[in-house]
């Protein structure tokens, strides 16, 4: 590219709570980049000033971002770097008019969201078909980070691996594999099935966001519902009621971590407050017919209720504590009701599928979405790159089926009060050892995709599970996951979203038999898959 200066741009969260806390990293982050670039001759000039007021230098706002391109020559070469969860809404209208090479940049860390808050904003550049280029490190000082940079400024793009991933052929399938697919597909199309979504666009995720006309002719449709009626449902559900759930729980034995101040520790009153809206979404989902629901969550919702995300993790169990209509009827009696954290509507799509195979298959439907959070190898000696283990995390809808020791493995603690000022708790525990089929829908030129795979989930021992859980938020629960054929650079370089759905399977030909299923499914209805790593048909 033969230039002097590069531009960069970063984001952060809507809430500056959160963002002062996470800017030192992200200031690490930045001296990094400078030290890299300056070695090369190349200046990288921060776009904006930092802004000493607010405490940070993340942009913040929509129309922040906005004005700040008008000061980048649309030409020059632009790094986006991230240390924390970043709202993508504030740079994409900048990023989709930039005609210069960006680059996108995430320290490899744990410590904050910086990992998924880049991919979720590589997924969204996917979906708007602005071409990039992207990176990641721990000290950025490694050979695959500086070839890649190096590269990246002779060029203006980075080739990555992709020979990992290659096109399902539905004809290369058991005849009993079609048979269950083509079932399924028809029943779909023939009586249609409903997403009931609580507010879109959570967080500026512009890559979960699905278009009508893309969803409808899968016979998907969406139930556009709003998360204010929800907390006036929530009004509606009796003490007794939300006493029942809590009970429920308590006798399954889920471990709640209460304290005295509601500021910073987790109280009954939150959680009975987080059971009202568990019996207040199924009611909304039952009025509505919906197949699947999705909560927002994030804002609006966190300034007036306990966080949702216990109430997530029980929707997407069949195990969980009944909910009558107020005619007493059961709903969803003995069915999981799968819940897409964030309303991510591309999980939503990926979790409904599921429950369908799973069923139909005679498996546990219990499903959920992960954040691609940070990983390591493990030994962590090891020098080869499939003994790389990540570290899947979530805030809510993992449901305890998944944990080790199910509801009496399950706790729940306070969510983080820069995120949430009402509180509320988590479903916290460490997953299962066992064999998992993780998949991501995903939208890229129009059309639906599908990239899926197969995994495993390992059991660690306590200290390891304990030092991963130490360096990631604490109150979330974790999964070890091995994705098969998959090492670390590659699936990042592949990966088009911030999350990932995993459903277990007893056996791993079990795993493999579901995962052919549901990729004829996902075709039949007219999308796209991609196979990814090792995946035996």
């Amino acid at each position: 590219m033969k230039t002097s200066i590069v531009y960069l741009v970063t984001s952060g969260d809507l809430r500056d709570s959160a963002n002062r806390i996470c800017w030192p990293a992200q200031r690490d982050l930045e001296a990094a980049l400078t030290n890299c670039l300056s070695k090369r001759g190349v200046t990288l000039k921060r776009a904006v000033p930092v802004d000493e007021a607010r405490g940070h230098g993340f942009v913040s706002s929509q129309r922040e971002g906005m004005d700040i391109f008008l000061q980048i020559p649309p030409e020059a070469p632009l790094i986006f770097a991230t240390a924390a969860w970043q709202y993508t809404h504030h740079v994409l209208p900048g990023l989709r008019s930039h005609k210069g090479s960006i680059l996108t940049v995430a320290n490899w860390s744990g410590q904050w969201p910086g990992l998924v808050g880049l991919l979720n904003l590589n997924g969204s550049l996917v979906k708007a078909g602005v071409p990039f280029s992207s990176l990641w490190s721990e000290k950025f000082d490694d050979e695959f980070f500086l070839r890649g940079l190096d590269e990246w400024l002779a060029t203006g793009e980075i080739t990555h691996d992709l020979s990992q991933v290659r096109s399902f052929d539905p004809a290369g399938v058991q005849l009993e594999v079609k048979k269950v697919a083509q079932t399924l597909a028809d029943d779909v199309l023939r009586r249609k099935a409903i997403l009931g979504v609580f507010d879109e666009g959570c967080m500026g995720m512009y890559n979960a966001i699905l278009d009508d006309e893309l969803l409808n002719p899968m016979g998907l449709y969406k139930e556009r519902l709003s998360q204010s009626a929800l907390l006036a449902a929530m009004q509606h559900v009796s003490q007794k009621e939300a006493d029942g759930v809590y009970a429920w729980l308590r006798n399954a034995g889920v471990t709640f971590h209460f304290g005295d101040d509601a500021a910073q520790h987790l109280t009954p009153e939150q959680v009975l407050n987080q059971c009202r809206m568990y019996i207040a979404a199924v009611r909304i989902a039952d009025e509505f017919h919906c197949d699947a629901i999705g909560i927002q969550y994030q804002q609006g919702l966190k300034d007036m209720a306990s966080a949702s995300d216990l109430p997530e993790g029980l929707l997407n169990n069949p195990e969980r504590p009944p909910v009558y209509s107020p005619d007493g009827r059961e709903l969803y009696a003995g069915k999981a009701l799968p819940h897409f954290n964030e309303v991510d509507e591309c999980a939503g799509v990926d979790a409904l599928l599921t429950n369908r195979v799973w069923e139909r298959l005679g498996l546990d439907p219990s499903t959920t979405l992960h954040d691609l959070r940070w990983g390591e190898l493990y030994p962590r000696n090891s020098a080869i790159p499939e003994d790389f283990v990540w570290l899947l995390q979530i805030s809510g809808a993992a449901p305890a089926s998944h944990f080790v020791g199910g509801y009496s493995g399950a706790s729940s603690m306070r969510q983080p009060a820069m995120y949430f000022p009402q509180g509320g708790g988590s479903l916290r525990g460490v997953s299962r050892p066992g064999e998992i089929v993780w998949s991501r829908v995903f939208q890229e030129g129009g059309r639906l995709h599908m990239d899926i795979g197969r995994g495993s989930i390992l059991e660690l021992p306590d200290a390891e599970t304990q030092r991963r859980w130490n360096n990631v938020t604490y109150e979330w629960p974790i999964v070890h996951a091995k994705l098969h054929g998959m090492t670390r650079d590659r699936l990042m370089a592949r990966h088009r979203a911030n999350h990932m759905n995993i459903a277990y399977a007893p056996t791993a030909q079990e795993a493999d038999h579901a995962l052919a299923c549901k990729a004829a499914l996902f075709e039949q209805l007219g999308g796209k898959v991609h196979l990814c790593g090792r995946v035996q048909l």
